[in-house]
């Protein structure tokens, strides 16, 4: 109980921590908040400081901040931004990427079931991961952002698939029956909620929102556990029932008055990234074996090789949803975002890992560059956006040869009347 106790207080510190250090930072370099929250838990833990130990209440906590994390990106995907174009091509990258990570898992791993973990890890992307920091650049409505976002939803939901399929212990077989069950009665619930005007449920969310009866918020929890727990009794991967529940909530709350959907959307951020989804991060860090990480220099030298294939494999692939017209330095940073992977790398490798289909030096190896992906990736290609903005108006000046243009290019200097030769 005082393990418990002292871990408790000291990932809720480390919570705090993460992001005062993302300020201090923020002048000199713009790291995600996961970062930091996966370093921390790494340096407190038991591979550097030990002070901090993996509970089982810890970890069931950090289970729901994985499941809210799916939810947040289930809930935020604006399907009718990315249907057509963007979804198809994504989905053919996708393809590749899948068919490209299990090729290069078989040349690494000697085994299929290690060469499935290896490519379905390598063929995703991280969304929940990604959303954020999207959308605190600004982007989430503009071209670069829905591609991004149909990525990101392809990149997330295709791996859950085929981890449902191969990794619940069922025959393919099987297990595709059981998973087209899920798919059919969840398309079915989300297709009446689509339908449905609601107009009770949304009444009682209004006259609830700010008291202590918080209907929205408890709906909230009734639909996550509800389709996380149905996944887990139909033998699949709890994470396909997290997401199929963000996006029955937004399809439910969809015609609720647009002031009550801010409000929700306000608390379903402090529920998932004031709480739950830290846990998850820190705990990854605590849960990180960096003994088998840095065991032989063979093992280590595979975080730089899976960074490498992560660019090739999930990246490459990705310029496929490039939005028409875009420029190079766009299409370096969706190569970037879409190569940018962490929590299906966590929850594949675990899998792998208790299963005996991998060892802990290659799934510490996999969650090494995944983290080396979200440190880097999306602040890379961040700069690549913030390049092409800051070319953008004097592009927009050559080629407007307007007077009104030419002034405001000109800035400062004084209008032809009162020119020095005046005086």
């Amino acid at each position: 109980m005082q393990g418990l106790s002292a871990s408790l207080v000291l990932i809720a510190a480390l919570a705090v921590v993460a992001p005062i250090a993302v300020r201090l930072l923020d002048p000199v370099v713009k790291v995600p908040i996961v970062v930091f929250e996966i370093v921390l838990g790494i340096l407190l833990g038991p591979s550097l400081l030990g002070w901090i130990e993996s509970t089982p209440f810890t970890d069931t906590l950090a289970d729901f901040g994985l499941a809210m994390l799916f939810f947040v990106a289930g809930n935020e995907i604006d399907f009718t931004a990315i249907r057509g174009r963007p979804i198809k091509r994504a989905s053919a990258g996708w393809v590749i990427s899948l068919a490209a990570g299990v090729g290069a898992g078989f040349v690494l791993a000697p085994s299929p079931e290690a060469a499935v973990i290896i490519g379905v890890a390598l063929c995703s992307t991280a969304l929940g991961t990604l959303l954020p920091i999207i959308r605190d650049a600004g982007e989430s409505t503009s071209p670069i952002g829905t591609a991004v976002a149909a990525l990101g939803a392809v990149g997330e939901f295709g791996p859950l698939i085929a981890i449902s399929l191969f990794f619940t212990g069922k025959q393919v077989g099987m297990a595709s029956v059981v998973l087209l069950g899920f798919v059919l009665l969840t398309g079915v619930a989300i297709f009446f909620a689509s339908k449905a005007r609601h107009t009770l449920f949304h009444a009682q969310v209004t006259r609830t929102l700010h008291t202590s009866s918080q209907f929205a918020m408890r709906s909230i929890m009734l639909v996550l556990s509800s389709l996380v727990v149905l996944s887990m009794v139909l033998g699949l991967d709890m994470l396909l029932g997290a997401f199929a529940a963000g996006v029955l909530w937004q399809v439910t709350i969809a015609r609720a008055p647009e002031a009550d959907r801010r409000v929700i959307e306000t608390k379903i951020d402090a529920v998932a990234f004031g709480f739950l989804v830290p846990i998850f991060f820190i705990d990854t860090g605590i849960d990180f074996d960096l003994g088998a990480l840095t065991s032989s220099p063979a093992i280590l030298a595979l975080v730089p090789l899976f960074l490498v294939l992560l660019l090739v494999i999930r990246g490459l692939p990705s310029l496929l949803a490039a939005p028409r017209g875009s420029t190079r330095a766009q299409k370096r940073a969706i190569l970037l975002f879409g190569a940018t992977g962490l929590p299906i790398i966590v929850a594949v490798t675990t899998i792998g890992r208790e299963q005996g289909f991998i060892t802990s030096g290659f799934s510490s190896a996999l969650v090494g560059a995944g983290m080396l992906s979200v440190l880097l990736f999306p602040l890379v290609a961040l700069m690549q956006l913030q390049r092409k903005a800051a070319t953008a108006p004097a592009a927009a000046r050559r080629s407007d040869p307007s007077p009104q243009a030419q002034q405001k290019h000109d800035g400062d200097l004084p209008p032809s009347g009162a020119s020095g030769s005046d005086t």
